[in-house]
């Protein structure tokens, strides 16, 4: 899993810039991603010491339980009565891993035969921390919310995404994480930045498809978002960032300034599936040169058990326009802290009066440099003002 293949290396050369405003060292990437890789191996093994204890096998089963009710209300409500979707792609090489290991709506038909442990066990992963950049794009201070759709922007294919996160060296889920998610809209722009190829109208002050969750008790944190559209030099991907020890704020949000960093990634989509999605509207009106998973700089085709940054997913109906139900379990080190990680930086922050730029660009660019900005490297703004949205005064409490 380590050696990189030819395609993946003329890949980290060719992409210097990724998201507008990112800037990466193909050499450093290539030692980046070996120990990515290593590390995932590692925590593999780990989990795998403990994944059949009797806290963890009651774990799988809750997590079964819930996914499956899950998809049974998002149908009720959206009154979708048709049964999902049963084809499934034979495909070549990282295609055919993510059909085969992601693409579970093949056994959901509803039978009452059919295990639901064989559709939504879906212990994919064992993504270690920081697996992935954050990329240029992060916002702190962002709504605590669920459904992080908006009226505007945010057309396209609903996707009903579950996050759990597990501690990699005991196999337990982790309560009271802050996991903030946010992407790109059906035609590639983000939201909360404006910068040279990323013009979002509302600039820093706009909040679409971002919003931040506390995991609950078994770990696990629901968004509502679309499915992400692309933009030039990325395959097509979700954001996920982590904090440990963060706070609940007077005004019910979340605050992060401060609190360890315990996971960067991003997730991926199987290419089948985003062609499908993009077949419709309106990410058919997206002229943007794609880019696929084999071709993306982070080396996604590395896929495996030990590195699965896909999703498991169940088509809603029978049309991809019903949406999907998306999964991912990720084991972290929940003491780990990487907020001094290179890729990890504040980008903007929110606050009672709106957004505001970091100046801080991953891996070099714009005044901050790598996270030396006033709040680029997570810690509070010189400044910032206490009982907003993103402070963190001290009658503030752990979440």
């Amino acid at each position: 899993m380590v050696t990189l293949t030819n395609l993946a290396l003329a890949a980290l050369a060719g992409f210097a810039a990724a998201h507008p405003g990112e800037k990466h060292d193909a050499q450093q990437m290539k030692r980046e991603l070996v120990a990515r890789d290593y590390a995932a191996q590692v925590g593999a093994r780990s989990l795998a010491s403990c994944s059949s204890s009797g806290p963890a096998q009651a774990l799988k089963k809750r997590s079964i339980k819930r996914r499956a009710e899950a998809v049974k209300k998002i149908r009720q409500k959206r009154g979708i009565h048709a049964p999902a979707r049963k084809d499934k792609r034979d495909l070549e090489d990282l295609q055919a891993w993510e059909a085969i290991n992601h693409n579970m709506t093949g056994t959901y038909d509803y039978n009452m035969f059919t295990s639901l442990e064989e559709v939504f066990s879906g212990n994919t992963s064992c993504i270690l921390a920081p697996e992935i950049t954050d990329g240029p794009y992060y916002v702190v201070g962002e709504k605590m919310r669920s459904n992080v759709k908006e009226a505007k922007y945010c057309d396209g294919v609903d996707v009903f995404l579950e996050v759990q996160y597990i501690d990699v060296n005991t196999c337990e889920p982790i309560p009271a994480v802050a996991v903030d998610i946010w992407n790109c809209n059906a035609t590639g722009v983000y939201s909360g930045i404006s910068t040279s190829g990323n013009y979002a109208e509302g600039g820093y002050n706009s909040t679409y498809l971002r919003g931040i969750q506390l995991t609950d008790a078994d770990g696990v944190a629901s968004f509502e978002t679309i499915f992400p559209g692309h933009y030039s030099g990325r395959a097509v991907h979700t954001h996920l960032l982590a904090h440990t020890n963060a706070k609940v704020m007077p005004n019910g949000t979340i605050s992060v300034w401060n609190a360890p960093v315990s996971h960067i990634g991003q997730l991926f989509w199987p290419d089948d599936l985003r062609a499908e999605v993009e077949e419709t509207y309106p990410y058919n009106t997206n002229e943007v040169a794609l880019t696929t998973n084999d071709e993306d700089m982070w080396s996604v085709l590395q896929a495996d058990e030990s590195y699965d940054p896909f999703p498991q997913y169940v088509y809603l109906g029978d049309s991809i326009e019903d949406g999907l139900f998306a999964w991912i379990q990720i084991g972290i080190n929940g003491s780990a802290d990487y907020s001094e990680d290179e890729y990890y930086g504040v980008a903007a922050y929110l606050d009672a009066e709106g957004g505001h730029s970091t100046g801080y660009s991953v891996g070099g660019g714009g005044s901050g440099g790598n996270g030396t900005a006033p709040g680029g490297n997570g810690t509070v703004p010189s400044g910032f003002p206490s009982g907003s949205m993103s402070g963190a005064p001290p009658s503030s409490t752990s979440a």
